[in-house]
């Protein structure tokens, strides 16, 4: 025992630690060379993990993409490059976030004429197993060229206006978009954040160039469910042109193309959509149309069996357009939500709603703010409500309807709410309307 004491106490390099195994250097060789030999689907599951848990984030994604299926790295790599990851909007696949995140990145910086497009077509194979949403809110044009440099002589102001719609058109998303299988959801917004002193307003145009490609992706984007071209200021042609490729879509559940120009032969080519599209959501929220726009809509809710809701809010629909919208509404039998607050309105559009609600057992949501229905709106309102028993919500904040009146039309639109919410939790099976 002293012959070992004074070993230990003199060779200080003697350890107790043994040499690791030799599945634990195996498993270090491999992750150390596994660019060059990426060796992992053939593991057994606890030595993948260990392999796993050793790779670099920043290895090439031709190594990593469709061989790494482990969350848990595509986990380090999302939190090691964005502040904020919340993977529920994601699906709950870190995978998903990063693929998507890292394609809309590219997208957000993609420069015209300047930017290789194989930066973005080569990822196509990476990522098209993953990505199911891309929300892009940025757009950049291509880089301004100086016409004398180009040796024009552009005396001519509409000369330079159509130089200048040419250098303006954005990157045509259609090879990639119709390349990615299970897409199901498109936000976009034509727009450049940042742009500094560089300012212009025709920067953030979305050309008709854009509108044509956009339109025929569309078209082709077969899986695609929600689509969402907003702030971008889409005009009457262009919706024109989007509308007719969405015709028949077999797989469009919701359009929102809120904050644009659309006026009225805009909003007739989308009431033609409503009756030959499998639409469920609408929303065309602050833009231009007004009666004749809102009538075309009211006839496409007249023949549509799938729209739920209809977002018109800051529009100009006035009484001719919400009474045409009433009238619609007396057959419609889908329809859950409708919002026409701003729109102008008052008591000949109150009028027509209250036989609405005498008669409507499927609308269950109703928003007149800020509208003038006045002291008779506020009344035929409440009589039609007598023996509602679905419309849970109805706001009518600053319509000028008087305030007992107001008090009584919440008692009711409360006391069916109530009743749906009991009536949940008996059928918690049943979804509440």
């Amino acid at each position: 025992s002293f012959y070992t004491r004074r070993c230990i106490t003199e060779d200080l390099s003697w350890s107790l630690v043994t040499v690791p195994p030799l599945t634990e250097l195996c498993l270090q060789h491999i992750a150390h060379n596994f660019e060059k030999n990426p060796i992992l689907n053939d593991l057994l599951p606890e030595h993948q993990k260990k392999v796993v848990e050793r790779l670099s984030t920043s290895l090439p994604l031709t190594v990593t993409a469709n061989t790494v299926s482990h969350e848990e790295y595509w986990k380090r790599c999302c939190m090691e490059r964005w502040q904020v990851c919340d993977v529920s909007n994601y699906g709950d696949s870190w995978k998903r976030m990063f693929f998507e995140r890292h394609l809309e990145n590219i997208l957000k910086f993609f420069i015209p004429n300047t930017t290789d497009p194989e930066q973005v077509l080569e990822l196509i194979p990476l990522c098209k197993g993953y990505v199911r949403k891309l929300e892009i809110n940025q757009f950049l044009p291509p880089l301004q060229v100086d016409p004398k440099e180009e040796g024009h002589d552009l005396s001519d102001a509409e000369d330079e206006a159509e130089t200048g719609e040419v250098y303006k058109h954005h990157y045509n998303l259609k090879e990639l978009i119709t390349s990615l299988p299970h897409l199901e959801e498109l936000h976009l917004i034509y727009d450049v954040k940042s742009c500094g002193m560089n300012f212009e307003w025709n920067l953030f145009n979305f050309t008709e160039l854009d509108c044509s490609n956009l339109a025929s992706a569309m078209k082709m984007c077969r899986n695609l469910k929600v689509f969402k071209l907003t702030r971008s200021k889409v005009d009457d042609d262009k919706i024109k042109l989007l509308a007719r490729n969405l015709q028949h879509h077999p797989c469009l559940l919701e359009l929102d193309l809120s904050h644009n120009l659309i006026r009225d032969h805009g909003a007739q080519a989308l009431g033609k959509l409503i009756s030959h599209s499998r639409l469920v959501t609408l929303n065309l929220c602050n833009n231009q149309i007004c009666h004749l726009g809102a009538q075309a809509l009211a006839q496409g809710l007249a023949e549509s069996s799938t729209l739920t809701s209809l977002n018109l809010r800051l529009n100009f629909v006035e009484d001719k357009g919400g009474e045409a919208i009433g009238r619609a509404l007396l057959t419609n039998t889908s329809l859950k939500c409708l919002h026409l607050g701003s729109n102008n309105l008052s008591e000949p559009t109150a009028a027509v709603f209250s036989q609405v609600l005498a008669q409507n057992t499927s609308l269950t949501s109703i928003n007149f703010s800020c509208n003038h229905l006045g002291l008779d709106g506020g009344k035929q309102l409440l009589a039609g409500l007598a023996n509602n028993k679905t419309l849970t919500e109805l706001d009518l904040r600053h319509a000028e309807v008087e305030q007992e009146t107001d008090f009584l039309i919440h008692e009711i639109v409360w006391a069916n709410r109530e009743a749906v919410r009991l009536a949940s939790l008996q059928h918690p099976s049943t979804e509440p309307l």
